[in-house]
């Protein structure tokens, strides 16, 4: 279900004293290719954030929450859901005719301590069933697309045994998107996951969504989450991802996008929120400011992946930078609490880095290409 974007005039005068490419917004260059989304909080819904406000409207066309839709926040306890932030969240996006993503309905982690106690499968297959319709329910005809099961697989690509395996075991996956189907048959529905570009948990993405497949069960598309670094993943890995999971005849998108220039000393991949580490001085090295050195390094390595986002825009429907801007990104408490990190096209002043020109540029170009 895609939605009209709607740039008044007045929008554009608001930024005709900047730049060519400060006044020419994410949404406008790239809405001839995908959605340009963006994950918001709180201070954004709420208005709190007001520069970020104006950031979120100017340049991103689909938003998704970051957290107020998570189990333990929109279900707290057995008898009472809280959609304030939600509703809030939704009619945001309907103002601004976004593309509107729900965020997530099945996931093991930010779950609410009273559904972790339920060790019955039964019992627990008919709160997730609950749970599913009651959310859904709420936002059906609003919510434009929903990740219905997050992070189910383990690095080699088998299912993480995670509370919802162990207790119902491997369908609950099967389960989960038969309920969704069933609440809003005409929403998107997605799987998930980070390090789907490593061969092995490729390989089981890619069976589960063959298995529902044919099981008849709808799937819609695979969220590939980008939390990346400077150097990881390959160019080569990333687009033979994306070919792949194209083939499968679903949609691929880019979900959580932010690329982190900070040290892994413990050769981390991902973005397992369970993970965390004592702090470091020595692996928090730009606690002031990002030298030009690496911010140029941050802005290449954004230039060369939207390189092959724009090469394959016929497979990607969407992507969705994890933050509005550097001071907003989860990375400055992960894994390590208190570091400084700077993985997005915004800095914490609000105003576009490099990375956010090359990006520009790189659409331009293509674009020019296309059209000799």
């Amino acid at each position: 279900m895609r939605k009209t974007i709607i740039i008044t005039l007045a929008a554009i005068s608001f930024f005709s004293c900047k730049t060519q490419h400060q006044s020419q917004s994410l949404q406008e260059t790239f809405n001839p290719y995908f959605y340009i989304g963006v994950a918001i909080n709180n201070a954004h819904i709420s208005g709190g954030d007001y520069d970020g406000g104006l950031l979120i409207k100017k340049h991103f066309n689909s938003i998704t929450p970051e957290n107020i839709m998570k189990w333990e926040q929109i279900h707290p306890e057995q008898n009472r859901y809280n959609f304030s932030f939600a509703n809030d969240f939704v009619a945001l996006g309907e103002q601004d005719s976004m593309f509107i993503v729900g965020h997530t309905l099945v996931w093991h982690s930010q779950l609410a301590p009273w559904v972790q106690a339920i060790s019955d499968s039964a019992r627990l297959d008919a709160v997730m069933k609950e749970h599913i319709y009651r959310v859904m329910g709420e936002y059906k005809g609003k919510i434009d697309g929903w990740d219905v099961v997050n992070e189910a697989l383990n690095e080699d690509g088998t299912l993480r045994e995670s509370f919802f395996f162990k207790v119902i075991g491997p369908d609950y996956i099967k389960q989960a998107f038969e309920y969704a189907h069933e609440v809003d048959s005409s929403c998107e529905l997605y799987y998930n996951d980070y390090n789907l570009v490593n061969t092995p948990k490729r390989e089981g993405a890619i069976r589960i969504i063959k298995e529902l497949q044919a099981q008849g069960v709808k799937i819609d598309g695979v969220g590939m989450q980008g939390h990346w670094n400077l150097n990881w993943p390959s160019l080569e890995a990333i687009e033979e991802s994306i070919i792949a999971y194209s083939e499968l005849g679903i949609k691929v998108m880019i979900t959580e996008l932010d690329i982190t220039v900070l040290p892994n000393p413990w050769d981390l991949e991902g973005a397992d929120v369970n993970q965390n580490f004592e702090e470091s001085e020595k692996m928090n090295p730009y606690p002031n400011f990002l030298p030009d050195s690496v911010d140029i390094l941050l802005a290449k390595r954004y230039e060369d992946i939207f390189n092959i986002f724009l090469k394959h825009h016929d497979k990607i429907s969407r992507v969705t930078f994890w933050g509005v801007h550097d001071g907003d990104s989860w990375l400055n408490n992960w894994p390590i609490r208190g570091r400084t990190n700077y993985p997005l096209v915004f800095n914490r002043n609000y105003k576009p880095k490099r990375a956010y020109k090359l990006i520009m540029k790189t659409a331009e170009k293509y674009s020019q290409e296309k059209s000799e």
